[in-house]
């Protein structure tokens, strides 16, 4: 069962805006709400919502005072044309959930299938009794192409069955303009409609008004018994009518295939769509589904973690795994939202959450994916030129903190633009990427660019002091402290940011004529490379010797410390309940900071500092971001703090099946689900990648009889089992490697055994 998400509720509100979200299906292009395809009565709530993955609209900002450098505009993810509408009628009689008797209703997420089915025992008001089996899928292989299967079984009458199917452009976003964390602004974001019935095939495109983006969704629909086809069709919706006889015991399947496609991807969206339309329909339901089984088949085999002793943790652990699969952007033009395709929470934006907190997750199983997540960053890098400039920085880039497609999307600086560690996180996930796979062709023709021109941002924006070089008015990952000097995750991510780009300079100049176009392009000297180099080897890192930790910047540790057990809890999180000034004059903080920093870049302090770091700042931080939970379960880990890496651990492996935060609603957490992995892969399992070797530290907590999980490094794929007295080391794939393993090196060859006792 720990590949299977399952609920009975179809009548609780509140239940079913979460189920919305948890029971989506996406495939990182195309994304569809768990909607019911009947809908729900009056009086029921529903975000009802279709994705496409880096399809935006763009929105002026309103700000009551404008200053220089305010973005003037942010985009928002948009949802799209509705192509899930269904409608049944059995004789008549109107199908819905809330009507007449439900005998029986279940609704399963198969995570080895990519599919979810809605199984329903109904009979109506006037005694009609039917089963209805209703099937949706994302195609993994064909990106465009989502899928529904709707299948109607007589179980005690003979008669007429009739399906209203829509296809509707006349949608509206979600707007919540009390929740900084949902979409704002106006719902209505669409300009031009064009719905129309071309070769039986229902074609509804919409254009955006400001972007002046084209999304079409071009559908066609097949019944497995002779039927009569009509189409009833408005300025912005079509809708087919399908009748047809059912006898007792009868199947009639009815399938909708739905081809999505966009002006960013297409040349030709319309004319794309009916093509590829026209190829997907020669194939049942049944081949895609085969299909979806084999895609996850080849994915689940290095991406798979396996706990014994646990049931509901291993089915939360499968369930973040595979959402970050449904979520992560396949293309150039995409990345991985805050909600992945779930929601439309944070406005569809993409994050440094995708470098720190998920990105490991594909390095170490997809590597493929992971580099295209990467392409996307350089695809932006010209906007972040441009954003640098605008900064008042004469060379060098700045990324943006909130985006789709480059442009700064954030109006509030103190939390938003002036986290310029964005820089660095992007940085850093490039470094990591090449530790691992050693891919020097990329770093050629995108990584070395991304490094150059962060690095010189760091060299702008930095100054000397007293001969060492400092950071000033940043902010840190932590949110509720803004704009300081010395934030010491970002001056020692920095350090590692100039430090690689110094290396993959004098490594690279001379491998290739395009390494040399882009050096001559960026007018980059020899001279400008070493004051990288005098950066960063005279970074400054704040550290208190009283304390004997790092301060999280110059002046943390000279404000008053807000007690969080004194905080009433209707009070969380902060942000929803006090004004930010007040919060920044407090010792407090909304996530891992300076812990955050000593897990990615544990090498720059000693353990000890680590050690008092950690436990300092675990008094004084709310965790009012998901992204905080998996951070602190490592670094317990890393200080022998097992129930307590065990505790934080829990809380974010089941944070959106449970609801922990009560906003899944808005779609689910992916940063999170990153941070789960990271939790069981370098917190329990202690992996760590280093520039010369991959290192492991594994525990085990004890209420797990054992857990498993495989990485991939230099292109090798490692399995590693942790039980109670022994570890296991696999080479499951590729020539054998140097591993450490509780800091002495191993040569694997086929299997390592290291008995604990």
């Amino acid at each position: 069962m720990s590949w299977l998400v399952q609920d009975k509720i179809y009548e609780d509100n509140k239940v079913l805006l979460k189920n919305e979200s948890l029971f989506n299906v996406s495939n990182g292009y195309i994304g569809v709400r768990g909607n019911f395809e009947e809908g729900y009565e009056a009086g029921f709530d529903t975000i009802r919502g279709t994705y496409l993955n880096a399809f935006y609209e763009v929105e002026p900002i309103t700000y009551g005072e404008k200053l220089y450098g305010f973005p003037d505009t942010k985009q928002k993810i948009l949802n799209v044309i509705d192509s899930q509408t269904i409608h049944l009628y059995i004789e008549g009689e109107y199908f819905s959930l809330h009507q007449g008797e439900v005998l029986d209703f279940t609704r399963t997420l198969d995570m080895k299938e990519g599919s979810v089915t809605r199984s329903i025992h109904w009979r109506s008001p006037k005694g009609h009794e039917v089963k209805i089996t209703i099937e949706r899928l994302a195609s993994f292989n064909t990106l465009e192409l989502f899928l529904i299967r709707y299948t109607v079984e007589a179980v005690n009458f003979d008669g007429e069955i009739k399906f209203l199917s829509s296809v509707d452009g006349d949608i509206v976003n979600y707007t919540d303009e009390t929740d900084p964390r949902t979409g704002g602004g106006h719902g209505k974001c669409y300009e031009q409609y064009d719905a129309k019935v071309v070769e039986n095939m229902i074609q509804v495109s919409t254009t955006t008004i400001h972007s002046k983006l084209k999304a079409t969704c071009t559908c066609h629909h097949h019944l497995n018994e002779t039927c009569e086809l009509n189409f009833e069709k408005h300025e912005r919706k079509v809708t087919a009518i399908i009748s047809t006889d059912i006898e007792r015991s009868q199947k009639i399947t009815l399938t909708k295939y739905n081809v999505y496609t966009d002006d960013r991807r297409h040349e030709r969206p319309e004319e794309d769509g009916k093509e590829l339309l026209k190829k997907v329909i020669y194939r049942e339901f049944d081949f895609y589904l085969d299909e979806q089984i084999q895609y996850l088949k080849k994915f689940w085999k290095s991406a798979d973690i396996t706990i014994q002793g646990d049931e509901d943790l291993q089915q939360g652990i499968h369930y973040n795994v595979y959402q970050l699969l449904q979520s992560v952007g396949k293309d150039k033009y995409s990345n991985i939202a805050a909600k992945g395709m779930s929601g439309e929470g944070y406005e569809g934006h993409y994050f440094w959450d995708t470098e720190i907190y998920i990105f490991p997750f594909f390095l170490l199983t997809q590597p493929e994916l992971a580099k295209k997540l990467l392409i996307y960053r350089h695809s932006i890098l010209d906007g972040a030129r441009n954003r640098a400039k605008e900064m008042g920085h004469e060379r060098g880039a700045l990324y943006p903190w909130r985006t789709i497609n480059g442009d700064e999307c954030s109006p509030f600086f103190p939390a938003g633009t002036a986290q310029y560690h964005i820089n660095a996180d992007i940085a850093y996930a490039v470094i990591q990427y090449y530790m691992i796979t050693r891919d020097t062709e990329f770093m050629i023709h995108y990584g070395a660019e991304i490094l150059f021109e962060t690095a010189r941002l760091w060299a702008d924006i930095g100054h000397f002091h007293h001969n060492q070089f400092m950071i000033h008015s940043v902010t840190g990952p932590d949110e509720y402290t803004c704009v300081v000097d010395n934030n010491y995750y970002t001056n020692v991510m920095a350090k590692h940011n100039l430090k690689w780009a110094y290396k993959m300079y004098e490594l690279l100049k001379d491998q290739s004529n395009h390494m040399t176009t882009i050096i001559e392009s960026m007018e980059l000297t020899k001279e400008e490379v070493e004051k990288w180099q005098k950066a960063y080897e005279n970074m400054y890192l704040p550290y208190d010797k009283a304390l004997g930790i790092n301060p999280q910047d110059d002046t943390f540790l000279t404000k008053k410390i807000w007690e969080i057990s004194s905080i009433p809890k209707n009070k969380f999180p902060l942000l929803l309940n006090y004004h930010p000034l007040l919060i920044y004059r407090y010792q407090i903080c909304k996530q891992a900071d300076t812990v955050l920093a000593h897990f990615l870049l544990e090498d720059e302090q000693g353990y000890e500092t680590i050690e008092k770091s950690y436990h300092y700042y675990e008094n004084i931080t709310t965790h009012d971001s998901s992204l905080s939970f998996g951070v602190f379960s490592i670094m317990a880990a890393k200080v022998g703090e097992e129930q307590k890496a065990y505790d934080y651990f829990m809380k974010s492996a089941r944070l959106d099946l449970d609801d922990h935060h009560g906003n899944t609603k808005h779609g689910i957490h992916t940063a999170n689900m990153g941070g789960t992995y990271l939790g069981i892969v370098y917190g329990f399992g202690g992996l760590r990648i280093k520039e010369d070797i991959a290192s492991l530290n594994p525990k085990k907590p004890s209420k797990w009889q054992e857990y498993a999980f495989k990485f991939i490094y230099q292109g090798r794929l490692v399995k590693v089992i942790v039980k109670e007295n022994r570890i296991e080391i696999l080479l499951e794939e590729g020539e054998a490697l140097d591993i450490k393993v509780y800091e002495k090196v191993y040569t694997l060859e086929s299997k390592l055994h290291i008995d604990l006792a």
